[in-house]
């Protein structure tokens, strides 16, 4: 399935904390026809790291398809013969740099001066990439939504869609996501952001005429990145083998792990597609998320009252980020709110990466959902 990125221009933008940003530009994606009706359409929410590349090639010659490929295609789960799905790179994307992701933040050029943001850009939260994907959604002339689905932060945006405009949305699948980060997640967030703080070259998130905090974003990535595994992956794929292939590092602070070079090695070649401010803002939106909060809601269980959608939870038993209690919980709540609420096991042993490395593993649970 070849892919066409497409942008999406919205002229203005009001924050939830009121802030004004011009001249909002975002990539989106679509998979299937829109029917005549405009009925058949399914949002796809991304994740932290992730963009709007759900499923598909943008040509022949790419060495993966999207993320969710598994599941979104003809005659797959989310079929895109009977469904049109379409999916839009967040506002303050991490991956600013990458040609094929568009995106509006930090980095971007402020009209109003001509220099880059910074950390002059205004604090946006989940409820604000919502109102972008819904002023998408309406300039299509769509008026409500099959479903709207998405792991991890793609998950936090799809429960603001139903809890914010419940009135457009038909169903949701929020998959390794409880409805809002807990304590124990908010600390984790900013340890994920701290590497970057602490880089010299960070400035103040004043980097870009100078030499970025290269050293900084790669051991960020690094935390994020084992943070969302689980050591049944991470032991089973090194079996504390070294770098090298030497003798143990003992006193040579110079030897090292492989799973200590490992993660850098990949992470090295991507930081230049990352802008580092970008993390700390997605980092800051996801601490501060609350279900509703573009409806009013000023408290996560306010915000759950306001979901009527059916709903979907799948979660991973070894989740270290949305552990699975959380989801559980969630869907009792839901359920006592008067919700009609499933819950599912995505089986894996890599944690939370298991509910996009092993999406495939629920497809016929998917599929039931998404047609009933």
């Amino acid at each position: 399935m070849l892919v066409e990125k497409k942008l999406f221009h919205l002229p203005e933008l009001t924050t939830i904390g009121g802030a004004t940003i011009k001249d909002v530009r975002v990539g989106w994606e679509s998979y299937g026809t829109l029917n005549a009706d405009r009925s058949n359409a399914i949002l796809v929410c991304h994740y932290f790291s992730g963009t709007s590349h759900a499923a598909g090639r943008y040509a022949q010659s790419d060495a993966l398809p999207g993320y969710w490929d598994a599941v979104i295609g003809p005659g797959k789960a989310i079929d895109t013969d009977r469904y049109f799905v379409l999916s839009s790179d967040t506002l303050v994307n991490l991956n600013a740099n990458d040609p094929t992701v568009t995106t509006t933040g930090p980095a971007s050029f402020d009209p109003a001066t001509g220099r880059r943001y910074g950390m002059r850009f205004p604090e946006v939260t989940i409820s604000d990439f919502v109102r972008v994907q819904k002023a998408l959604v309406d300039s299509l002339g769509i008026t409500r939504l099959h479903a709207v689905v998405g792991p991890s932060m793609g998950g936090l945006q799809t429960y603001e869609w139903a809890a914010s405009y419940p009135d457009m949305v038909g169903r949701i699948m929020p998959v390794i996501a409880a409805p809002y980060p807990r304590d124990w997640l908010i600390a984790w967030l900013n340890v994920w952001a701290a590497p970057i703080r602490l880089d010299a070259n960070w400035n103040g998130g004043d980097y870009y005429d100078r030499p970025a905090p290269t050293a900084g974003l790669v051991q960020a990535l690094k935390v994020i990145g084992l943070h969302a595994n689980h050591f049944e992956s991470i032991d089973a794929t090194f079996g504390r083998a070294l770098a090298d292939g030497g003798d143990k590092p003992s006193r040579d602070f110079a030897k090292t792990f492989a799973i200590e070079s490992a993660f850098e090695d990949r992470l090295n070649p991507r930081a230049p597609l990352i802008d580092a401010n970008h993390v700390l803002y997605l980092v800051k939106a996801n601490q501060v998320f609350i279900p509703g909060a573009g409806g009013g809601a000023a408290a996560p269980a306010e915000g759950l009252k306001r979901i009527r959608a059916p709903t979907l939870l799948l979660y991973s038993p070894t989740d270290l980020v949305f552990p699975k209690e959380w989801i559980l919980e969630t869907a009792q709540t839901l359920a006592g709110n008067g919700v009609s609420v499933e819950t599912a096991e995505i089986p894996g042993p890599m944690g939370h990466l298991n509910g996009v490395n092993e999406i495939g593993a629920q497809a016929d649970r998917i599929a039931e959902f998404i047609n009933c």
